[in-house]
């Protein structure tokens, strides 16, 4: 049995940790917070409640294995989850709307052509089987192994370019694209433009940077489905941690890490801000590297290939939300989640990834709707939560004119909700602090620049876990990390994954 030392309880933090602890070994998780769940938080007041992290679930697959590997009751048993059907309803700049039901090609088809006209949907039914090839050549090395050391297959884009057309593209061969080059070239109706690029967006990635292989986070979505836990996606959280505790991981919080103990080559432990030590065979930091590297002997948890990765991401942009308590029930018309898009893409894209005037852009605004009693202190009220993607805090940690953006994204919003604003009892908004950075799920393609750090570090015995370690962030991706980093521990850094 190896004693474990957990910095951070996050989402894959306490993946790692519950396989762990099943696996027989003695875990301790330290979490400089108050509670567990990293970004999935939730907020109450005046019986409403918000989440103010992921909203929906995707690939439910990743939770419900770690549930039955670690314990006898299986993830529905724990946490009610229920498919959001429609998936969303996307509201464009011209006003046109589309409801995309949940996990059904044919359907989001036929939605497509009655809605955008005829050949939509079979032009965006092409970019997902394209997409699906994608998925297939990655998934295994891309999400459910370690990170190779040879990283060149990875480094190569696996989207399959579509031949030139015309006198002039005869013999040209498929060329590598960016998503927004890819989505003119295919799609053309700036409607499905928007409705692709807004995946990319939502997880904190430029369209006009990102490798075409990020057409796998709209075939994800469509492919397995959006799912709603009852209670909010905190409940995920709290079904995890319980998960945790029934098998003795012990957790420590208001506790903070400072330095990670090095022996003989090797992490040996952790000190915590008092000065105690807490000794260790292994240690698993689930935090950012920008937090990492302080706590080390030389400030370098990997060596040179991973500290290139995640580059072509520049910095990450944040997200902004909204909390809304409403007077009024919930219409039987609602539908959970819906995206605004902004009537002037470019003006948003400068502004969250070139630094441009923020006060100019009107953001795409996405409008969550649960229905959900717990989110609602009776029937006669409704909790709104907005979110939107925006340039990352200043140096300050703050968010400049966060209550002129909530304005806008609450006018926004009025296109999911009508007469939304004559409806406000009260709204907190949430601007994103240094904390809230958004992690994008690794990408294939453009050279390795959308990979993560590999969860194996430079020093023997320190793993990485989470959105900010291989295979990259939200919700699913923590809890394969979780998965890796627990498999390189019990079966050895020569571990290549299941079979």
């Amino acid at each position: 049995m190896a004693r474990i030392a957990v910095i951070g309880a996050g989402m894959g933090a306490m993946a790692a940790a519950a396989r762990l602890a099943v696996a027989g070994h003695r875990v301790a998780v330290f979490e400089r917070d108050a509670t567990y769940g990293g970004a999935v938080r939730r907020i109450e007041r005046d019986g409403f409640g918000f989440d103010t992290g992921p909203h929906l679930l995707h690939l439910p697959a990743v939770y419900r294995d770690l549930f039955v590997k670690t314990g006898r009751q299986p993830l529905e048993s724990c946490v009610g989850l229920t498919q959001v059907d429609p998936a969303s309803r996307h509201v464009f700049a011209d006003g046109t709307a589309v409801s995309l039901p949940n996990a059904s090609r044919a359907g989001v088809v036929a939605a497509l052509d009655g809605a955008l006209g005829a050949g939509a949907g079979e032009r965006w039914s092409a970019l997902v089987n394209r997409a699906r090839e994608a998925w297939d050549a990655t998934r295994r090395p891309l999400l459910e192994e370690p990170l190779r050391a040879d990283r060149q297959a990875l480094g190569r884009d696996p989207y399959p370019a579509v031949r030139r057309r015309g006198w002039f593209g005869r013999g040209k061969g498929p060329t590598t694209a960016t998503l927004a080059e890819a989505a003119r070239r295919e799609l053309a109706d700036p409607r499905l433009i928007a409705l692709l690029e807004s995946h990319a967006t939502a997880y904190g990635y430029d369209p006009r940077s990102a490798p075409a292989s990020a057409t796998v986070l709209p075939y994800m979505e469509q492919t397995f489905g959006s799912w709603y836990p009852s209670g909010g996606m905190r409940a995920l959280a709290d079904a995890l941690y319980a998960r945790c505790v029934e098998r003795t991981v012990e957790f420590a919080f208001g506790a903070e890490v400072t330095r990670i103990v090095e022996e003989g080559g090797r992490a040996a432990g952790v000190e915590l801000a008092e000065g105690r030590v807490a000794e260790a065979d292994f240690v698993v930091a689930g935090i950012a590297p920008a937090l990492l590297g302080p706590m080390l002997r030389d400030g370098l948890p990997w060596g040179a290939d991973d500290a290139a990765t995640g580059s072509g991401a520049g910095r990450a942009p944040a997200r902004m939300a909204v909390a809304l308590a409403l007077r009024g029930p919930r219409t039987g018309d609602a539908v959970h989640r819906t995206v605004v898009h902004t009537d002037d893409r470019a003006a948003e894209l400068a502004a969250v990834f070139d630094g441009g005037a923020a006060g100019a852009a009107r953001p795409t605004v996405t409008v969550l709707r649960p229905d959900d009693p717990a989110s609602r202190p009776d029937d006669g009220h409704e909790a709104v939560t907005l979110t939107a993607v925006v340039a990352p805090p200043g140096p300050d940690g703050a968010t400049a004119g966060a209550e002129a953006v909530a304005d806008r994204m609450t006018e926004l919003a009025e296109a999911a909700v009508p007469g939304l604003r004559e409806r406000v009892l009260w709204r907190e908004v949430l601007p994103p602090s240094g904390d809230a950075l958004v992690p994008g799920p690794a990408l294939a393609g453009a050279g390795g620049r959308f990979l993560r750090p590999a969860n194996r570090t430079r020093i023997p015995g320190l793993y990485a876990v989470g959105g900010w370690s291989h295979p990259g962030g939200g919700l699913a991706h923590a809890g394969m990390s979780g998965a890796i980093v627990a498999g390189l521990i019990v079966n050895g850094d020569d571990w290549q994954g299941s079979t």
